[in-house]
């Protein structure tokens, strides 16, 4: 609903940095899509479990992306800002400039990725603790939080990257201090991946009792000790050296930042579902679970009461939906694991000369070819003899144990494109049980969920969706704006704006006014349970 304040025709600007590229939208006050551009990332690989990330080379592909969407249009119509990440650590010494975060003293790869996991043993170390910020995290902290990270850097790159150090930022947070020049974090990022409480602040007996008490001493100026909701404005809107960089005008508003799965959950969690006969529609929010699915899968619900859920991070207060409780279950590398499955097949060079020669992507060709040899039964009961344990990169949730590993049962010595696309589907319905699990761990705790709403890269795909919908026998729905992640860093940069009153002004709609958001479409409505091997 706006909030009274916005010219007509004002534009928003949402950038999203994935695990593998950047993202930019030029968005309308309906939350329309009007421009859209993206741009490959680097990422460098240097031993097993290290993942890393240049910022320079993030925030130029940033450049890149705003500059291509805002082609042809009144600049001067653009009113805010936002951004959202994966929730990477990004290391710059006093000056702001980057430090290695490997052994080979590699400055331009500062950035430790959101999947990296060389801490194994730090996050060991403070699990054994057991503090009390733990039972924020679903009482067991992951490798991929940044505790582990910097104690890591501070145990194995001293003098190369720690002591020279004067700033850690979550990637959301440089974005927003590279546009601003304001160092302020956001609550998103410190609450749900440092430990900081929305009530309480830091908790100074952690940091000392884990060995980092050299926070402490500085009272947190490396970590953040200005601490802001997403998307309230930062400073001065963005400075003239990076509107030069984003071509963006000087001085519009920038939005504190979102993490890239938060954004997503913000950008479909409050969608407007009226005239699909969804039980939903008459329910509150808190009865929606979103999930975004990527590189990984983040499972998002909401809660006006916090509920602590065992292995399952949070509860989180105000880190996505400014007063409601979050919690989040996830699968790391969900998306990364299905590339893996399909392109280590020995019948993969033929799968992707047949889908070169349709013009297709291979998942497309292999969604079509389960339906080939499908027979007469439904394309579930391929894999009635294949099954898929998902965690080859260790168990987020609701688990929550990282040394979990992946495994295949019921493989055959033939190695064809049918055993290749059997492989494809089992591999799916494997995330789709994961979810299910969470969805069981937060319904056990005290979440009343009953409707699915997915948003990302995966959920393009009618394989995932369909399977997502049979396994939890849940309704699923899908946003006929698709790229959901960029609506909600669009929503920051509008709340900043003050084009809006707040966050929670852009998920209401009211009959008077068309929604903010986009409308959203009831894609699948799978009311019939799941049969008990979920092949339905």
């Amino acid at each position: 609903m706006p909030g009274g304040g916005q010219e007509p025709g004002s534009y928003y600007v949402g950038v999203d940095v994935g695990t593998g590229s950047v993202r930019a939208a030029l968005v309308d006050q309906r939350g329309v899509l009007l421009a859209f551009a993206d741009q490959p990332i680097n990422q460098w690989e240097p031993q097993f479990n290290h993942h890393e990330q240049s910022s320079e080379d993030i925030w130029a592909a940033c450049g890149v992306v705003t500059k291509k969407v805002v082609q042809g249009i009144d600049v001067n119509r653009i009113r805010g800002l936002g951004f959202d990440a994966t929730c990477s650590l990004v290391v710059l010494d006093k000056q702001f400039r980057p430090l290695p975060v490997n052994h080979e003293g590699d400055s331009h790869r500062n950035i430790i990725m959101w999947l990296d996991h060389r801490a194994v043993s730090q996050v060991h170390r403070i699990n054994e603790t057991k503090h009390g910020v733990l039972q924020y995290v679903g009482g067991v902290m992951s490798v991929e939080m940044q505790a582990p990270k910097l104690l890591w850097l501070k145990e194995n790159l001293r003098e190369t990257c720690w002591d020279k150090a004067g700033h850690f930022f979550d990637l959301p947070d440089f974005l927003s201090w590279k546009a601003t020049g304001v160092t302020a974090r956001s609550l998103c990022s410190l609450v749900c991946k440092w430990t900081y409480s929305a009530e309480k602040g830091w908790d100074d007996s952690f940091w000392k009792l884990i060995g980092l008490e050299d926070f402490v001493a500085d009272n947190y100026s490396k970590i953040g000790n200005q601490v802001l909701p997403p998307g309230a404005s930062l400073g001065n809107g963005l400075t003239p050296e990076a509107a030069r960089d984003l071509g963006l005008p000087a001085g519009i508003a920038v939005a504190a930042s979102l993490i890239d799965a938060h954004a997503g959950g913000l950008g479909v969690i409050g969608a407007d579902v009226r005239g699909h006969g969804l039980a939903c529609e008459g329910q509150p929010v808190t009865s929606r679970l979103a999930v975004i699915c990527g590189t990984s899968s983040c499972h998002m619900g909401i809660s006006k009461d916090p509920i602590f859920v065992p292995g399952v991070w949070g509860p989180y207060f105000s880190a996505m939906v400014p007063g409601f409780w979050l919690n989040e279950g996830g699968q790391s590398v969900t998306g990364k694991l299905i590339d893996h499955v399909v392109r280590g097949h020995a019948a993969f060079p033929e799968l992707q000369a047949k889908a070169t020669a349709r013009c297709q992507s291979v998942y497309a060709y292999l969604n079509s070819h389960l339906d080939l040899i499908k027979k007469a039964r439904p394309v579930g009961f391929l894999t009635v003899d294949l099954h898929v344990w998902p965690d080859f990169h260790g168990n987020r949730s609701p688990l929550a144990d990282l040394t979990l590993k992946g495994m295949v049962t019921g493989l055959k010595l033939s190695q064809d494109l049918d055993d290749l696309a059997i492989l494809y589907l089992a591999t799916v319905q494997a995330i789709a049980f994961g979810t299910r699990l969470i969805i069981e761990a937060l319904e056990a705790a005290g979440h009343s969920l009953s409707t699915l709403f997915l948003c990302g890269g995966l959920s393009k795909n009618p394989l995932f969706v369909q399977m997502h919908a049979d396994i939890t026998g849940m309704p699923v729905v899908l946003s006929q704006e698709v790229e959901s992640v960029l609506v909600g860093a669009a929503i920051l940069g509008a709340c900043a704006s003050g084009d809006f009153a707040s966050v929670q002004m852009t998920l209401q709609p009211s009959s008077q006014d068309p929604p903010p958001l986009p409308d959203h479409t009831a894609l699948l409505n799978r009311t019939r349970p799941p049969s008990p091997g979920g092949n339905v």
